[in-house]
């Protein structure tokens, strides 16, 4: 009976063993050969721009422009409909009034988010317009 056990136990093991042999073999071609995502996109040929006098950040920025990567960065464009979502929703507790706002003083809206600046913008716009001759 033991007899048995040991010759089963041995069969068991050399199917285990070809079984893995045979997994690792096709994980090995699997990774040799080339995919899509190992193989390089060619980049676009473009005009490069002059964003800036810092050669460094103008090569940056340019490498930017021509990638649209940042377009759907984090799975889908950003667009103002995702405000709350972008701002981790400080903006519509501020707006709402919110005392745990991090921008509240005490559960007061500052004064200065009270204020209305339209004249004070006016007037700045007046002072561009005379200074540029218009």
């Amino acid at each position: 009976m033991k007899k048995k056990k040991t010759n089963i136990k041995t069969i068991i093991r050399q199917i285990v063993r070809e079984e893995v042999a045979m997994a690792i073999k096709e994980v090995i071609t699997e990774l040799n050969k080339p995919t899509q995502s190992q193989s390089k996109p060619q980049k676009k040929i473009v005009e490069k721009k002059q964003f800036t006098e810092n050669s460094v950040l103008n090569d940056v920025l340019n490498e930017t422009a021509q990638d649209d990567g940042w377009r759907t960065m984090g799975g889908s464009q950003l667009t103002s409909d995702k405000m709350h979502e972008l701002v981790g929703g400080q903006y519509g507790d501020m707006m709402n009034n919110n005392p745990n706002s991090p921008i509240s003083v005490e559960g007061q809206t500052p004064d200065f988010l009270k204020k209305d600046y339209r004249a004070v913008l006016e007037k700045s716009i007046e002072k561009s317009k005379n200074k540029l001759g218009r």
